[in-house]
């Protein structure tokens, strides 16, 4: 991975679905505003496992996310460092509409790095979503975030382990869907 992630062997003859929904697509995703317990349910409802959960969620190594999602923690939660919620609270105003697409990192340490430093950063309680923040707070999930912040490789390990056993989620089987020549779009 160009970015320093692990890698991992994708499974070949794969159905996949011959059409397209965001709707779909998006239903399933776990909110910024969950909780654990609704975090570990909402990946449990998809057989993936409470380490396939913070392993996944470790994908937010890289990426950003709008102030939208992120306002209600940096404003509310007690569970943030203080610091942390007032350097965003400078770009992310408390008025819900008002910069509400104001980008800031998922992972301020190194935002274009795949590594372990997330789990770091929720350790500083620096999490920038809520449910980031919320796989380190007290709860049954804090063991396995203490051990990927302090090893890279068994954070590595665990994402490749759990990236397969997502892609394993619902297979089409039979005549559903369709075993495509390129994978990025239908085939003729």
């Amino acid at each position: 991975m160009q970015l320093g992630g692990p890698s991992w062997t994708v499974l070949l003859g794969r159905r996949d679905s011959t059409t397209a929904s965001k709707e779909n697509a998006e239903r399933d995703l776990p909110a910024p505003s969950f909780d654990l317990a609704n975090l570990t349910q909402s990946f449990a409802n998809k057989n993936l496992s409470v380490t396939d959960m913070v392993a996944l969620s470790g994908g937010h190594t890289i990426g950003q996310s709008q102030c939208r999602f992120f306002r209600h923690h940096i404003y509310n939660d007690t569970n943030i460092n203080s610091t942390f919620a007032a350097l965003l609270q400078a770009n992310c105003p408390q008025a819900n509409g008002s910069g509400d697409s104001t980008l800031a990192p998922l992972d301020a340490a190194s935002p274009t790095a795949f590594d372990n430093a997330y789990f770091s950063n929720l350790l500083a309680q620096n999490g920038l979503l809520h449910s980031d923040q919320q796989l380190f707070s007290g709860g049954s999930t804090d063991a396995t975030v203490r051990s990927f912040a302090s090893s890279a490789s068994a954070f590595s390990s665990a994402f490749a382990t759990a990236m397969v056993n997502m892609g394993n989620i619902a297979p089409k089987t039979g005549s559903q869907g369709q075993i495509r020549v390129s994978c990025s779009k239908v085939n003729s």
